[in-house]
């Protein structure tokens, strides 16, 4: 937890007041409590998680639970209406800004998406769907990406239409 918590703050900057570091340290506190195997030590670790994510969920406006798969270097740039769903999986080195909506395409249905690494996502984005994104992806302002984007693409667009990137990386 503390390692994953030190990559998180080199992330943002070594700056321990960006709010999306916080969101971090909380989500990491909840995946290491599952590690505590007697249930009378868990439970007030869970206690605590469970009011540090209300806090985190009213104060900073981000969904993010810990039963989710974040890699390392997850950058928050800004915070507010950012939603992940509990079974989506983002890779290594991934940006989110704000407004931002990773999860299901319809109610009942199981299947968020899963993130390669170094994946930039754009403010007001939608990811919804069982779908698959590749490394090396630009998904820009308010796309809405119902397809798998292969890697080294951007996306763009309502619904996002996908095109190779021009010079390399995002």
């Amino acid at each position: 937890m503390f390692e994953n918590i030190r990559d998180d703050w080199k992330s943002h900057d070594r700056q321990w007041n960006r709010h999306g570091f916080w969101v971090l340290v909380i989500y990491r506190f909840g995946r290491w409590r599952y590690g505590i195997k007697p249930r009378a030590l868990r439970v007030p670790f869970s206690f605590a998680y469970k009011v540090m994510k209300f806090w985190s969920e009213m104060l900073l406006q981000v969904e993010l639970p810990c039963e989710a798969v974040i890699g390392r270097g997850l950058v928050i740039e800004h915070i507010g209406g950012i939603i992940i769903s509990g079974d989506a999986v983002l890779g290594d080195d991934c940006t989110l800004r704000n407004g931002v909506t990773i999860g299901l395409r319809r109610k009942g249905t199981r299947g968020s998406p899963r993130i390669g690494n170094r994946v930039d996502i754009g403010t007001g984005a939608k990811i919804l769907g069982e779908i698959v994104i590749g490394d090396d992806v630009a998904i820009g302002a308010n796309a809405v990406v119902l397809t798998d984007i292969p890697s080294g693409s951007i996306a763009v667009g309502i619904p996002a239409t996908i095109r190779p990137m021009k010079g390399g990386r995002a």
